[in-house]
């Protein structure tokens, strides 16, 4: 049973180091040598944990969309839809997300990659996309919003880009306009702020 334990805190440790590379590097930022010894282990102790690379990769964007979810669960569980997309908008297109980008949301950062990633990959990314849109979508169905999906699908998509758009861009003062226009755009579409 203790080896079992150890086993999974150390895929663990694993997973979290991979983590943040894949979020701030992408997923060719991943070296297998070279996430090892960040994780402070050996090179040939990650076959115990994953088949693959491709296996990491995969499990690593699953793990990013769940500590992605976990970060906002206290937003996502406000029982006003008005307050919630707020607080979902103001945090995705902050500063703070802008800046972390190790510790955000994993569609920024990997969302240029996906396409070219094996099917698997892709259908998960795709699939935990899906799940954050439609968290979006049920506030918006809440609020009696007429287009609720599509409107969710359109947010997403410019708070990914905002966000994306922001962290390429070297001018600090022309990202945080970036972020705050597409915060304002975002929340007169929906109706939480007038135009």
């Amino acid at each position: 049973m203790e080896k079992l334990s150890h086993k999974a805190r150390t895929r663990q440790r694993i997973l979290d180091e991979a983590a943040v590379v894949m979020r701030e590097s992408g997923t060719e930022g991943i070296g297998v040598a070279a996430l090892m010894k960040r994780a402070g282990l050996t090179h040939g102790g990650f076959y115990a944990h994953f088949e693959s690379r491709e296996a990491l990769v995969e499990a690593v964007i699953a793990e990013m969309f769940t500590d992605s979810a976990q970060r906002f669960a206290a937003i996502t569980s406000l029982a006003d839809p008005a307050e919630r997309l707020t607080q979902l908008i103001d945090n995705y297109l902050s500063e703070h997300h802008r800046n972390t980008p190790g510790e955000g949301c994993p569609m920024p950062a990997l969302v240029s990659e996906i396409a070219h990633l094996p099917m698997e990959t892709r259908t998960l990314f795709s699939q935990r996309r899906e799940a954050v849109r439609q968290r979006l979508a049920q506030a918006l169905r809440e609020l009696s919003h007429p287009q609720a999906d599509d409107v969710a699908s359109s947010i997403l998509a410019e708070m990914v880009g905002a966000v994306a758009l922001a962290r390429a861009c070297p001018d600090d003062a022309e990202a945080r306009n970036l972020l705050a226009v597409s915060r304002r755009a975002v929340k007169q579409r929906v109706g939480l702020e007038s135009v």
